[in-house]
Parts: C-alpha cells; sequence; structure tokens
C-alpha cells in the first residue's frame, strides 16, 4: 500500500500557507514545504515565509535548513522530503507537501527519479560568468544547440536551470534531458489540490504583498545578506525579491522603480508556476474568486480528503469513512492518457 500524500500547489501569493495550515490542524497533518527558497535561514520577508505565529503549532519541515551560502540541489530536496515524508507517516499523521517550485513537487509526484551528479563548481562558475558577460539568451541559445528538449523545458530567463542543464550536459557528454532523470515506480497515493484565482485578483494580491515585504523590511534584510558576503551566482541570491533591490541598495535605481521591477518579476513568475502545474492532469483546482472564503475552501479540501483515502486520516477529529470509489475511479480516468 502506497503512502498516503496529499499535495498543495498554486501561484505565489494566492494563499497556500494559510489553508495548508488550516488544513493540518483540521486532518491531523505536517507541512513538508516545497519552496526552493524558504529553505536557506535569513530569508524570511523575500520567501514569505511563514512566521512561528502563522505556522500556528503545525510542524512545518525543510524550512531554514541551510545557510544561503550552500548549493542545494533538487536531488537534495526529493531525498529530505522522503526523509521528512516517511517520519510523519511513522508518526500516523498526514503528510502535506505544499509549495510553488514545481521542479521539487515533480520530484515527489513524477515518474522521474533525480541523479545527484555533482557540481562541477570550475565549469559552473564558467557557465556563469558566460551568462553574465553574453546574458541569459545566449546561454538559452548554446543550450538549445546541445540539448534542444531541455531548452524546450527551461525558460530563457531561468539561469540557474540552464547553466545546471549545460554543466550536466558538457560533463558527461549526453544531454541533459537523458542523463538527469530515470522512471521509476510510483511511491505515494497522492491528492493533489491546485489553488488559483483570477487574474486581476492574484496580481492584486501579488502588488499588496510587495507593498507588505517593503514595509517589514525587505530592503534592510537584502543589504544584511549583502553584507554577509554571499557570491553572486549562488541559487540563493537569484531569489526573486532579493536581485530586484540590489540595484536600489547600490545606488543604481530608486526605490520605487525597484518596487515596480520586483512585482512585475513576481507576476511573471506566478504566470510561469499557472503554466507548470497546469500541465499535471492529476491536479484537482479550486479558484479563489472574490466572494470565496478561506473557510470554504479548507472545508472542500477537507472533504476531499475525507473521501480520498481509507479510514485512518482524521477529519473534524472524526476518522474517515470509506474511499468513494466512485470519485476515485473519475479522478483515475482524468489522469490516463
Amino acid at each position: 500500500m502506497l503512502q498516503p500524500l496529499f499535495v498543495l500547489v498554486g501561484p505565489t501569493a494566492v494563499g497556500k500557507t494559510k489553508v495548508a495550515v488550516e488544513i493540518a490542524l483540521r486532518v491531523g497533518g505536517e507541512i513538508v514545504s516545497a519552496d526552493s527558497m524558504q529553505i536557506y535561514r535569513g530569508m524570511d520577508i523575500g520567501t514569505a515565509k511563514p512566521t512561528p505565529a502563522e505556522r500556528r503549532g503545525v510542524p512545518h519541515h525543510l524550512i531554514d535548513i541551510c545557510d544561503p551560502g550552500t548549493a542545494f540541489s533538487v536531488a537534495d530536496f526529493q531525498r529530505l522530503a522522503r526523509k521528512a515524508i516517511a517520519g510523519i507517516a511513522a508518526r500516523g499523521h498526514l503528510p502535506l507537501l505544499v509549495g510553488g517550485t514545481g521542479l521539487y513537487v515533480e520530484s515527489l509526484t513524477g515518474a522521474y527519479e533525480l541523479d545527484d551528479l555533482a557540481t562541477d563548481w570550475e565549469l559552473r562558475h564558467q557557465l556563469e560568468a558566460e551568462a553574465a558577460r553574453a546574458g541569459d539568451a545566449a546561454l538559452h541559445a548554446r543550450l538549445r544547440a546541445l540539448d534542444p528538449i531541455a531548452a524546450e523545458r527551461i525558460h530563457p530567463n531561468d539561469r540557474r536551470r540552464i547553466v545546471r542543464a549545460l554543466e550536466v550536459t558538457l560533463r558527461t557528454g549526453r544531454p541533459f534531458s537523458q542523463t538527469a532523470h530515470r522512471r521509476r515506480a510510483p511511491e505515494y497515493d497522492l491528492l493533489q489540490v491546485g489553488l488559483t484565482a483570477p487574474r486581476p485578483i492574484l496580481y492584486e494580491r501579488i502588488n499588496r504583498r510587495v507593498d507588505e515585504m517593503i514595509a517589514a523590511g525587505l530592503v534592510e534584510e537584502t543589504r544584511r545578506l549583502l553584507a554577509a558576503g554571499y557570491g553572486w551566482t549562488l541559487t540563493a541570491r537569484q531569489a526573486i525579491g532579493y536581485k530586484e533591490l540590489i540595484p536600489y541598495i547600490e545606488g543604481k535605481a530608486s526605490l520605487a522603480e525597484c518596487i515596480a521591477a520586483l512585482k512585475r518579476a513576481t507576476r511573471r513568475y506566478a504566470k510561469r508556476q499557472l503554466t507548470w502545474f497546469r500541465r499535471d492532469r492529476r491536479i484537482n483546482w479550486i479558484e479563489l474568486g472574490e466572494n470565496i472564503e478561506l473557510p470554504a475552501v479548507v472545508e472542500e479540501i477537507c472533504r476531499l480528503i475525507a473521501g480520498f483515502w481509507p479510514a485512518g486520516i482524521k477529519y473534524n477529529g472524526r476518522e474517515t469513512a470509506s474511499i468513494n470509489s466512485s470519485w476515485r475511479a473519475e479522478a483515475d480516468d482524468e489522469t490516463s492518457d
């Protein structure tokens, strides 16, 4: 019998954290973060990391696990997340995988195993220097010539993934798309839910969140990271929310210009997140409109959970009934190609 795993995804600022915490409290769950930037200590405001008060006593895993100067791969996440999920299950709780980093989520829910190839730091630094000199588009064009499949999957502005794909391709002599994955058997019994919202509502939430981050001290947090001396090319320093403010700190742009750039970059990131997750037909989507309140969303998701798994998953303090076989069959039919 496969281990149950509830997955909650969606674009940034849609409200995943609040919903996930409430669900965890209702069903007896623990949260495994699938956010590639919340793993870093000291990067709190810019990553919208939930505060202890916002976590409301719900255990959160894979948050604050390394310093910004530490290299951390998708394979690292996959290994640590599996360990966290196993521990949650051993305690008799429901693991909730929550986040918006599509590659992290897919490393656990997809059909492929990741090869944890060691980093070739000299080659990576050469490629990053090339990107800084010639631009991301030039590096992406180089990847397209060597591995068109990988280039198709990686956004032309995603420098980190472009560099990694080129690094693996040049080091192994084989296309990254062929060496990075191998097929694996399913390891989890998945129920996946995606949260979304009409674009005007989502963009308004994003703009409001950025304003709240600035008011909470994001500029000062960015200054502290800069003062710590972390290298410019490290993954943590490419995070949206920090790199957009560096021109202001260096006196090259006004704060208003940098805030506008940050809002724009975050909106574009949310669009890419939705594009990524929309490919997975197993995800059950819930749209958060103007008149849909948090309790209604939580109630709907808890009902899905109660109907998806056999007795043993708690819902409102009660044991769930048997699986709703007709609902489950419909879900299975939707995923067949």
